[in-house]
């Protein structure tokens, strides 16, 4: 038997949610009240119980979350936990297609598109099917992907959500619909799938294939689920199959802090889930380790309101506090005049700018704030902004890796045809279409290509591709050998500022070296996007601002 000391830290309510094993748990955890700890604690006691950990499923709503409560659980019990397998419901999804997307007609080596790319190819077909030429304004690129999602997320039809969100466009519903329609076959056609394909196609195997989920009931044989209240219904359905026949599924979360409904997120998935299971048993933890008791009262009240809910009272045993402040503002500017003078306030009272943090709900929300610390000399550092892979520059170069991993993929061989010099919209479209007509043979085909377009660039590119598909190189050494290609035109490209971009190349292809096998890299990259600040090397003054 492990040792179980840690057993010892827990309340009541922890404890019991951490003790009870079998069956379906559904934890109703309120803000600050240790919810990581009660996760990473019944972690720790399965495996203490002798359940070995490839047997356990830990979904999050990051995968850095994950790792870092299965390593904390390792600490508990002084031991490797690191087979529990951890991660957020489109890394799970894509990790089971990549076994199971044969029995829907994918190969192991599909591509993930990102919510760019997914736009792109939306744009080509809308192009291709002449709806962009009509005289009525036809919806955006971007307004498409939303439409599209918001059906698969909130599994409702087409002209539903145009109905009630963009009625503006009902009358071109046929022609949207047509264009969804081009949109599936195609990615299907192409080995490619979106972030929205990734759960509903191993929903779709989980549901038409029994032998499948008897398989994963016997892989993980307990499923937890972090912040349940931001699934959505799809995840909610993936959960009800993956745990139907044993039954031991955890969830946690709480109905009063849903904020991805814009996403598709249903927090009534928290209310539903008793009726997906059964004698569920429901334990709440109300004690609060984060605020004092005048800032809970405050956030009692307001949950109070709500039509809906579980019933619950946040307390604490931290004594003092002073009573949260509501600042009207009459605009942005004197928002962000009050915001600093407090800032300033706290620093003149001792309290460090590492200590201080201001949050926004979205990062273009801080512009006025920026121009206010800068003007005052306050040093800050701001998260949440750009994601590294939406610049230009990691799009042209991850997508020499997507050819690299998948030839079939066409919108990468687009973005990367238009890079080279010689090669216009009109011969990329001819190099794709003789591409298009056998793929099996890509190499003869690319052979016959080089003949028709001798452009130098496009010849070296050829040499370059052939050259890693029949090498099986590590992915940081195909990084660097695309990078040896790429460096030239990326300083032609971009040489106003190639400088200050060359960082980014740099640092992935730095984080390529802990990576065996291309595709996962390139998963990792598109479902956990690296923002654009956390390459850059930190503040050399480590007292500044958190945005």
């Amino acid at each position: 038997m492990k040792n179980l000391e840690f057993l010892k830290e827990l309340n009541p309510a922890q404890a019991e949610a951490v003790r009870t094993v079998f069956g379906p748990l559904l934890v109703i955890a309120g803000a600050g009240s240790g919810k990581t700890k009660t996760i990473t604690c019944r972690m720790a006691y399965l495996v203490a119980q002798g359940i070995p950990p490839e047997k356990i499923l830990l979904l999050t709503f990051t995968r850095k979350a994950g790792r870092e409560m299965i390593e904390r659980a390792g600490a508990l019990l002084k031991m490797d936990c690191d087979k529990i397998m951890g991660g957020t419901f489109h890394s799970l999804c894509q990790y089971m297609l990549r076994f199971y997307g044969y029995l829907l007609g994918y190969k192991p080596n599909f591509t993930i598109l990102d919510r760019g790319d997914a736009e792109d190819l939306i744009n080509l077909l809308r192009n291709s099917l002449g709806l962009a030429e009509r005289k009525k304004r036809f919806p955006k690129k971007d307004t498409l992907a939303s439409i599209y999602s918001k059906m698969i997320n909130q599994q409702k039809t087409l002209e539903k959500i145009l109905s009630y969100e963009y009625p503006q466009f009902l009358d071109q519903y046929y022609e949207i619909e047509r264009l969804f329609v081009e949109y599936v076959n195609y990615k299907k056609d192409h080995q490619l799938m979106d972030y929205d394909d990734l759960l509903l196609n191993w929903l779709e195997v989980l549901k038409n294939f029994p032998e499948v989920r008897k398989e994963i009931s016997k892989k993980f044989e307990f499923i937890m689920v972090d912040e349940y209240q931001d699934t959505n219904s799809l995840q909610g359905e993936i959960i009800k199959y993956m745990g139907e026949i044993h039954k031991n599924v955890m969830v946690v979360g709480d109905d009063s802090q849903s904020i991805y409904g814009f996403r598709g997120a249903n927090f009534r998935n928290i209310f539903e889930f008793p009726k997906l299971f059964p004698d569920t048993k429901i334990i709440k933890l109300e004690q609060n380790y984060r605020s004092t008791q005048s800032i809970l009262d405050l956030a009692n009240v307001i949950i109070s309101n709500s039509k809906i809910k579980y019933t619950k009272t946040l307390f604490t045993l931290k004594k003092g506090g002073k009573k949260p402040v509501l600042f009207k503002a009459k605009d942005e500017t004197e928002s962000s005049k009050f915001v600093v003078d407090k800032i300033l306030e706290l620093r003149e009272s001792g309290i460090k700018l590492s200590q201080i943090a201001v949050l926004f709900r979205s990062a273009y929300h801080s512009f006025d704030l920026e121009v206010e610390l800068t003007k005052r000399g306050i040093p800050f550092v701001k998260y949440g902004g750009l994601k590294l892979l939406e610049s230009a520059h990691m799009k042209d170069f991850v997508s020499f890796l997507r050819i690299i991993s998948n030839p079939q993929d066409f919108i990468a061989w687009h973005r990367v045809l238009l890079l080279l010099e010689g090669i216009g919209p009109k011969s990329t479209e001819k190099i794709i279409d003789s591409l298009r007509q056998d793929v099996s043979n890509i190499n003869h085909i690319l052979e016959k290509l080089t003949s028709q377009f001798p452009q130098r660039e496009f010849k070296e590119l050829i040499i370059l591709l052939k050259e890693l598909w029949k090498n099986k190189n590590s992915p940081s050494e195909i990084l660097i050998n695309v990078w040896d290609f790429y460096r030239s035109i990326f300083e032609r490209i971009y040489y106003e500022d190639y400088h200050k971009r060359e960082k980014d190349i740099e640092g992935i292809i730095a984080l390529s070296e802990k990576y065996n096998m291309l595709e996962e890299f390139l998963t990792d990259l598109i479902l956990e996007p690296i923002e654009a600040a956390s390459l850059e090397k930190p503040f050399k003054d480590e007292d500044c601002l958190t945005l």
